[in-house]
Order: structure tokens, then C-alpha cells, then sequence
């Protein structure tokens, strides 16, 4: 057993514990710390490599001189705006349904909701080009039923290259939030239900009245991943649009942008951290609102 004194007579502190973490500790400082301490400097430069040269708040300003920033800022907060509730109030939708014990085959409606969360991404995004191409399914299926006359352009609109990638952020990852709402609706003490229920309230009101003010720590956990989640989106955009946030920068994230202006294009590290740190403010603000706005609601 070691002690080191910490002050003051016959006061010591044990420092095995220290010692343990210690290794921890370090790798921490050197892949988590060390990169964003050095981020931080790179975004106060600009070029790459060797021609790295500071410039101060140049990157900051020129930020909003940028219309591919811009644009690609704009996508990003168009997906929060419109994705996160989408997929928040569906998955709680889903997960009530399937918290119902009377439902035939609940373990594989189950199953094939979350199955998307570990589906390979490379496959996933085969399968969503395929099925969404102009002589996909999806279009062959609303043209024979009626719905539209002639194919829908997913891929090549800008409107609609959007609502691609927001279908498919939320059939990947609405099963992940509803495993979150149906382990919290399992727990919910039946006998709080058969009270009201014998009291005579109603559906809609048990559900807005019981479950959801209990489910509100969940509810706040899976708003806040989920605003990372979308504020980082990058994979299901690179690999729908072939890396390009297409067309026409429509589906561009800030995220695509920052890889594109690190491993592509003419890159330039400096003016890449720079547009990193704008995520890092983002999600910091949102989280901080969304954390303050439920407090707000439980006095």
C-alpha cells in the first residue's frame, strides 16, 4: 500500500488508485486530449503540412464568406430540425406498440426494427440505392398503385436527394431509440396503469399523462444522442451520393465537408478544424438547451 502526505500532520492519501488509472489517464491524454489541444492550434492556420502558416481568426471569418459552408450548415440544421423529431416521436410510437403484450410475433417485429442499427453500411446503402433508384422498387411500387405517374428523381433532385437521406437515417436508427423506450415502458409500474384505469381515464390520457412524464430522462437521452447523431451525419450522405453531398451540394453535411476539405480536393487542415469546431459549438448549444428546457419542464 502507498501514501503520499497531502498536507496537514498525519494526512495522507492513498495512491494506488492514482497508479491504476494511470495507464488509462495516459492513453486519454494522448488520443483524446493531445488531438483536440492540437486541433484547436491547427484552426488558426491554414494549408497543410509543411505550408501550414497562422492566420489568426482568418478561418473564422471566412467561414461565413463560404457558401459551400453555408450551404453545408444549412443541410445540417435542416436534418435536426426535421429528422430528430421524426425519428424521437416514431420510435416512442413504436416501442408502445410493440409494449403491448397481446401483439402476435412482438420478438420479430422487434428484431426487424433494430436489425438496420447493425446491418453493414457498405450493404445498407447498396440496398437504399437500389431500392430508390428510377427503376427501383420504390418508384415501380408508387407508380403502380397509383400514387405518381412517372418515377421520382431520388437521387438526382435536390429536394428529394434530402428526403432520401432522411428516410434513411430514420429507418437505420429508429429501432436503436426504441429499444431505449421499450426497456423504459417494461419498467413502469403496471399497477400505476390499472389505478387509472379503474378511475376511468382514458387511453390517450394515460399515455400523455403517465407514460410520458416517466419517460422523460429517456426521452432526453435519446434527444440528445440523437442531435450528436445528425449533427455529425456523414456516413449515410458519403455513401449515398459516392462522397460528393450531391446534387448540387443539397445533401452536403458539415462533416462530408470537413473530410472533403482534409482528403480531397485541395486540402487544407487548418480551415478543416475550423469547420470542426463549429460542430463542437453546435452540439455543445443544443445539448445545453435541450438539458435546460427539460429541467424547466420538471419544476
Amino acid at each position: 500500500m502507498v501514501f503520499a502526505r497531502r498536507g496537514g500532520i498525519g494526512r495522507y492519501y492513498d495512491v494506488n488508485g492514482w497508479l491504476f488509472v494511470a495507464p488509462a489517464l495516459g492513453l486519454i491524454a494522448l488520443f483524446m486530449v493531445y488531438p483536440i489541444l492540437w486541433s484547436l492550434w491547427m484552426s488558426f492556420q491554414a494549408g497543410r503540412g509543411m505550408m501550414m502558416k497562422f492566420v489568426g481568426f482568418g478561418n473564422i471569418i471566412r467561414l461565413w464568406n463560404d457558401p459551400v459552408f453555408l450551404k453545408a450548415l444549412t443541410n445540417t440544421m435542416t436534418y435536426f430540425v426535421v429528422q430528430v423529431p421524426i425519428m424521437i416521436v416514431l420510435a416512442l410510437i413504436l416501442a408502445s406498440l410493440l409494449n403491448n403484450p397481446r401483439l402476435v410475433g412482438r420478438g420479430i417485429f422487434r428484431t426487424a426494427i433494430f436489425l438496420p442499427c447493425v446491418t453493414s453500411l457498405v450493404a445498407y446503402s447498396v440496398l437504399f440505392k437500389g431500392m430508390f433508384a428510377i427503376d427501383g422498387i420504390v418508384n415501380s411500387t408508387l407508380q403502380a398503385i397509383g400514387i405518381v405517374s412517372s418515377p421520382i428523381p431520388w437521387l438526382t433532385h435536390p429536394f428529394w436527394a434530402k428526403t432520401l437521406v432522411i428516410i434513411a437515417i430514420t429507418w437505420r436508427w429508429t429501432g436503436y431509440n426504441m429499444i431505449f423506450y421499450l426497456a423504459a415502458l417494461q419498467n413502469i409500474d403496471k399497477s400505476i396503469y390499472e389505478v387509472a384505469r379503474i378511475d376511468g381515464v382514458p387511453a390517450w390520457a394515460r399515455f400523455t399523462h403517465i407514460t410520458i412524464p416517466l419517460l422523460k430522462p429517456v426521452i432526453l437521452f435519446t434527444t440528445v444522442i440523437s442531435t450528436i447523431g445528425t449533427l455529425q451525419l456523414f456516413d449515410e450522405v458519403y455513401n449515398l451520393t459516392e462522397g460528393k453531398g450531391g446534387p448540387s451540394n443539397a445533401t452536403l453535411t458539415l462533416s462530408l465537408y470537413i473530410y472533403n476539405l482534409t482528403f480531397r480536393f485541395m486540402p487544407n487542415f487548418g480551415y478543416a478544424a475550423t469547420v470542426s469546431y463549429v460542430i463542437v459549438v453546435l452540439v455543445a448549444v443544443l445539448a445545453f438547451l435541450q438539458f435546460f428546457a427539460a429541467r424547466e419542464r420538471d419544476r
